[in-house]
């Protein structure tokens, strides 16, 4: 059996329609962030929804343009002479991460503006976030995102139509009503001269235990404080968060001083790279997660098993679970909750076979949406 990931239709229209309704009740525009989720054959999907999407590349941006069928609301850390004026025509939006980049690049925004109107934008770091993950942070001390405060002159510079604020990972409503109180707080005495305000990624509404009334509630309070602005959410994992699984299968088990751990035929460096960089145990269908090194202290018939991966390096395993059954060579091994950031991140390590990208639509029948052959992993070492 290939591995494969499996998006289910359904699971993605149920989030897109929450999404929707957070969307008009509280007045806000709310995208789709591609560096979470780019499953470009979804997008008809997609478009019943939602209008636009924010991009951080060259790429990206393209794709906005070219796939999705309308400009993205880019930003990216630096801008390059040689991808800026495409990244100019594939979109509505450009924020700069720095006023250097902005005084550089603005006058190619002035010279075509008469044929393709393009917003501009600031990044601005609040210096606040609850993320616990530093790697994850982008409020961390010495972070190289975004504009602080105190160097922002009084008066915003010709051409700034926006703040752009980024500074949520997976998080709450409670911490978006956190991080407004200090956003406002440094960056309030310039909200009233600006168009739009996007506050970026990381809110997970979709999530079962999410608070979705608060976020309604916090959105439509901003809006009444400054209603000159255009209210801007781009998160990424919320659109897919738990739409579908990565299902593997066991190739082999191999045991060392009493730690048995099964070899499947994916990676979680290639295919589920989040799960060591976070680093996070993910759910496995049918199976008990346990603490990490529970695998250590399993006594015979526990059926307890570390994860592992089938590229050569060596940290390519996870955790401990306990399955109803031994595991036996050919088992089926589901990770659940593997779209959003596996996609998008997956690499060619090795040259392991990625796994097939599937959607299960909601009538029932199963289409394969990609298989990546040799020639994919060739074409990447062309």
């Amino acid at each position: 059996m290939r591995p494969y990931y499996l998006i289910e239709e359904s699971l993605l229209r149920r989030n897109l329609s929450l999404i929707k309704h957070v969307a008009e009740e509280s007045g806000v525009e709310i995208i789709l962030a591609f560096k979470a989720f780019a499953l470009w054959k979804t997008f008809p999907i997609f478009r019943e929804y939602i209008r636009s999407t924010t991009a951080s590349s060259l790429s990206e941006a393209r794709l906005a343009r070219e796939e999705f069928g309308s400009p993205a609301h880019t930003y990216s850390p630096a801008y390059t002479d040689e991808e800026f004026p495409e990244i100019l025509r594939c979109s509505s939006h450009v924020t700069f991460n720095s006023l250097s980049q902005f005084f550089r690049f603005y006058p190619q925004v002035k010279s075509v503006a008469a044929e393709h109107p393009v917003s501009c934008g600031l990044r601005v770091n609040p210096e606040y976030s609850e993320i616990e993950t530093e790697l994850y942070n982008p409020c961390a001390p010495g972070s190289r995102f975004g504009v602080l405060a105190d160097q922002l002159p009084a008066e915003l510079p010709e051409g700034i139509e926006g703040f752009h604020c980024h500074c949520h990972c997976e998080s709450s409503a409670k911490s978006l009503e956190h991080t407004l109180v200090h956003f406002e707080a440094k960056f309030g005495r310039w909200l009233p001269r600006l168009r739009w305000l996007n506050l970026g990624g990381g809110h997970l509404m979709t999530r079962q235990d999410y608070d979705v009334d608060l976020l309604i509630h916090i959105l439509c309070g901003l809006r009444q404080r400054y209603p000159n602005l255009q209210v801007i959410l781009e998160p990424g994992s919320a659109f897919a968060w738990q739409t579908g699984p990565l299902v593997s299968q066991v190739v082999d088990i191999v045991e060392n001083h009493g730690i048995r751990t099964a070899i499947l035929n994916v990676s979680f460096t290639c295919h589920m790279p989040d799960c060591l960089e976070m680093p996070c145990q993910p759910q496995v269908r049918g199976a008990e997660t346990l603490p990490a090194d529970a695998v250590k202290y399993a006594l015979p018939g526990e059926n307890v098993y570390r994860l592992g991966g089938n590229s050569c390096l060596s940290g390519d395993y996870m955790g401990s679970w306990r399955f109803a059954q031994p595991l036996a060579v050919g088992d089926e091994v589901v990770f659940e909750d593997m779209i959003h950031y596996t996609t998008v991140k997956t690499n060619v390590f090795n040259g392991i076979t990625h796994p097939d990208l599937c959607m299960l639509h909601s009538d029932g029948r199963k289409e394969l949406l990609r298989r990546f052959t040799y020639e994919d992993y060739r074409a990447r070492m062309d």
